[in-house]
């Protein structure tokens, strides 16, 4: 209970939340509850849980014989005459993140709020931890580098376990997703292609990640295995120079130029802001965990079976993307496989947040309205 209450308090104020990890257990059990916040879902209860998978066999053939799968809910399963569940709502966060970035103030505001778009009265909303990240399993619970070598592929399925097996949603209304989660969707669409009746993915690209993208996630890694403090994942403390590296290659990624300049516009504004956004940055970072969450993209590839995504989706990208530049023309072909698919470009302004867009909601809430609206008899 103090738990949430605190995380939402924290929320109220505008402040980021962090996931805070929880011992495992068997099966899926609620180990947190909250007083219902105030506006806009004042009459809700955000809840947490665990769904512990035994035996996970990961595509590299590794075994985990406890998986932890961390997740938030808000809301209420709604079953439909057969006892399906028939409005759950799964979002998915990007590399590094957690599920409790959905609930700050730019994205919860403006999505499950009586009325809105994803009105917690309505839809089941799940936000998991995936693997790696937050409170589900990762390197730095004890494993370090011998904790299995994941991918995408396998976050996808402990979402899925998690879903079915915990949760026992075996249909989902709608997977949104950003950044590494808009990357999921695409993992899902072909491997469940009638999982999800809509799904929509921001801020990624729909090929392999290569290029930029590529160099700056390489040079983050390489950054942190450089440092001999390191010692091969054995450190006792960070590695913080191998860390600076990393965590400011991961800043320049995702700073949005315009934003940037228009609020920054001088030498010691923008120091002062690069301080503050660096030590926030690296304060939040373990060495091992951040390496395995930037290589679990590296054999991710969806672009010969684009043709296999039958769920109505709406793509959305930023014209100010660093990680994902639209010049280069990769989302309009990849768009010549999609059937069901719309591709938006946000146009970049001073407002705009550049990769970070997609956690702000009132550039594309329309759009969003508009895909439920068009897969509402699928």
């Amino acid at each position: 209970m103090a738990l949430i209450g605190n995380m939402l308090r924290a929320l109220l104020l505008g402040t980021a939340l962090a996931a805070a990890p929880v011992a495992a257990q068997q099966g899926t059990q609620p180990v947190a509850s909250g007083a219902p916040p105030r506006a806009p879902f004042d009459d809700k209860v955000v809840r947490q849980g665990d769904h512990v998978i035994n035996d996970f066999r990961f595509a590299s053939g590794e075994v985990l014989p406890q998986l932890r799968m961390h997740y938030r809910t808000i809301g209420k399963p709604h079953r439909d005459a057969q006892g399906r569940v028939d409005n759950a709502v799964m979002i998915l966060h990007g590399t590094g993140g957690s599920g409790a970035q959905f609930l700050q103030p730019h994205f919860a505001n403006e999505l499950y709020g009586p009325g809105q778009p994803l009105d917690a009265n309505r839809y089941f909303i799940i936000l998991p931890d995936n693997i790696g990240h937050g409170g589900s399993s990762k390197p730095s619970d004890g494993m370090r580098m011998s904790f299995p070598r994941y991918d995408y592929d396998d976050m996808v399925e402990a979402q899925r376990r998690m879903l079915v097996d915990g949760l026992k949603v075996d249909r989902l209304r709608l997977i949104f997703g950003t950044s590494m989660g808009c990357m999921h969707i695409f993992v899902w669409g072909q491997k469940r292609p009638d999982f999800a009746q809509a799904m929509m993915p921001m801020a990624c690209q729909a090929v392999a990640i290569a290029g930029r993208n590529r160099l700056w996630r390489k040079g983050a890694m390489e950054g942190i295995r450089a440092d001999p403090a390191w010692r091969g994942g054995n450190y006792t403390d960070q590695p913080l120079m191998g860390l600076r590296v990393a965590s400011s290659l991961s800043v320049i990624a995702g700073t949005p130029p315009w934003w940037a300049q228009a609020n920054y516009p001088t030498r010691d504004a923008a120091d002062a802001y690069w301080r503050e956004r660096f030590d926030r940055d690296i304060g939040a970072r373990d060495a091992n965990d951040f390496l395995y969450q930037l290589d679990s993209s590296r054999n991710y590839d969806p672009s010969a079976g684009l043709e296999r995504i039958t769920t109505p989706m709406t793509w959305i990208n930023s014209a100010d993307d660093f990680i994902n530049p639209p010049e280069l023309g990769l989302a309009e072909e990849s768009m010549k496989q999609l059937k069901t698919t719309r591709y938006v470009l946000i146009p970049s302004s001073a407002d705009t947040r550049g990769h970070s867009t997609h956690t702000w909601a009132r550039f594309w809430t329309k759009e969003l309205v508009d895909l439920l609206a068009r897969s509402e008899k699928r």
